[in-house]
């Protein structure tokens, strides 16, 4: 179908860009935590607000996937940039110190902010890039990735923020920029016209991996599936692997540098640089670079080889972290691979329940990420605490290679669904008509 005023579609891209770049905000919470320390907080305090912030985040956007037809995704959006930037602003307006305002402020309402408005450019980026799912989607998860970087320089050692201005400052000018930034990012959230297609793109049959329908469910029917079961135990191992890895990234490699005959300043240093830097920055490439992949060689292979080897380098991550240079390979890795988990898993849940219901669906899957992200760090933390770091990643590496089977598995069952889907069209053509038909 073609329509004279049809949206340039590549106009979604930095609309999403700008939108992620400031949702990805929750990750530049480490830059806020010296302060509040020297504000009287404790570190379990610094941790709780952050917790919340992400628990919140993934059970709203359970929430804004529901609201997605009926609000629309510009709405949603806009929404999205209000809240979150009343959050912010709010917090630095009664002080920016206090442990209950915060809690609220930014754990609840910023995480609320944050998930009313993450699904949409994932959901409005595949339905008008149906044949660059992957692509797009990496795109979009890349800006939540590097966002968290160019908050906390602006904050930090570039902008100076916090120590020219004060914490409760740096809140409001966030807030401001929060909103406005997403809402002006929300202004290109728009669906394609109903039957819209890009030019010269054929979709795949109805009923089959990739097309709108696929298996025909969507919101609270998916969690009846094999495949949502598999998906998301799969998605619970890979990004509780990452996101162990991510608490432990200075801590441990600290404990096994200096176990190596690294002195406590250089090793404190090197470590330092393997999480802000190569891990970082591969986690923001991975998003894309998986997403591109995915493209080519299919989601299922890519979660395949991504889990599998994310579940490798994981366990030999307590010995690469004995040498700098290995180290910085292995963060880099690490990075990369857990970055593609936000490329992958969506594409996948749209290939398997249909791109038009992302929307809906993928709140449901990624909810595993705030599983992942309870059970890999407490677990790295308890280990850790008995004196046995590699026990941790061991436990979660092996557990990674468990979800290349499951998807494995998930692979085996759609295409044993899609056979089945062809055998009864072919049996439903070739059946002679029922006695209650007519002749004609």
């Amino acid at each position: 179908m073609t329509n004279e005023k049809t949206m340039n579609r590549w106009l979604v891209v930095p609309g999403a860009i700008l939108i992620q770049l400031c949702l990805g905000a929750i990750y530049a919470w480490s830059v806020f935590t010296p302060a509040l320390k020297d504000a009287g907080w404790t570190k379990m305090e610094t941790q709780i607000v952050f917790a919340v912030g992400l628990a919140v985040f993934a059970v709203v956007m359970v929430w804004a996937g529901k609201k997605l037809g009926s609000w629309g995704p510009r709405k949603l959006t806009i929404a999205s940039g209000l809240v979150l930037g009343a959050g912010y602003a709010l917090a630095g307006l009664t002080g920016g110190t206090n442990f209950w305002s915060l809690l609220l402020l930014i754990g609840v309402v910023g995480g609320a902010g944050i998930g009313i408005g993450y699904v949409v450019p994932i959901a409005v980026g595949m339905r008008w890039f149906p044949d660059k799912k992957g692509l797009i989607t990496g795109l979009a998860v890349a800006g939540f990735g590097f966002g968290a970087m160019g908050w906390v320089k602006l904050a930090g050692s570039w902008g100076h923020l916090i120590a020219d201005l004060g914490l409760s400052t740096t809140f409001i000018i966030y807030g401001i920029a929060f909103a406005a930034l997403v809402v002006t990012g929300g202004f290109f959230m728009v669906f394609p016209p109903e039957g819209w297609l890009p030019e010269g793109y054929t979709p795949p049959v109805a009923g089959t991996a990739g097309s709108d329908e696929a298996v025909g469910v969507s919101g609270v029917g998916i969690l009846r599936t094999y495949q949502f079961k598999l998906i998301f135990l799969t998605f619970v191992f890979s990004a509780g692997a990452g996101l162990m890895s991510i608490g432990l990234m200075k801590l441990y490699p600290m404990e096994a540098l200096q176990g190596a005959g690294y002195s406590a300043a250089e090793a404190s240093a090197i470590s330092g640089t393997a999480m802000a830097v190569f891990f970082s920055l591969a986690n923001g490439v991975g998003r894309i670079a998986w997403g591109m992949m995915s493209d080519l060689m299919g989601r299922k292979a890519s979660i395949i080889i991504m889990t599998a080897t994310q579940g490798l380098c994981v366990i030999a991550f307590p010995t690469m972290a004995q040498s700098e240079l290995v180290l910085y390979v292995g963060a880099a890795f690490i990075g990369f691979n857990f970055g593609g988990n936000f490329a992958l898993f969506p594409t996948m849940t749209a290939d398997i329940f249909g791109a038009k219901n992302v929307g809906q669906n993928y709140p449901f899957v990624f909810l595993a990420y705030g599983a992942g992200g309870i059970g890999g760090p407490i677990l790295g933390g308890f280990l850790g605490d008995m004196g046995n770091f590699p026990m941790a990643f061991t436990t979660c590496g092996v557990l990674c290679l468990v979800g290349a089977v499951l998807t494995w598995h998930c692979n085996a069952l759609n295409a044993q669904e899609h056979e089945l889907t062809g055998i009864k069209a072919i049996s439903k053509r070739l059946s002679p008509p029922s006695s209650g038909a007519v002749d004609k």
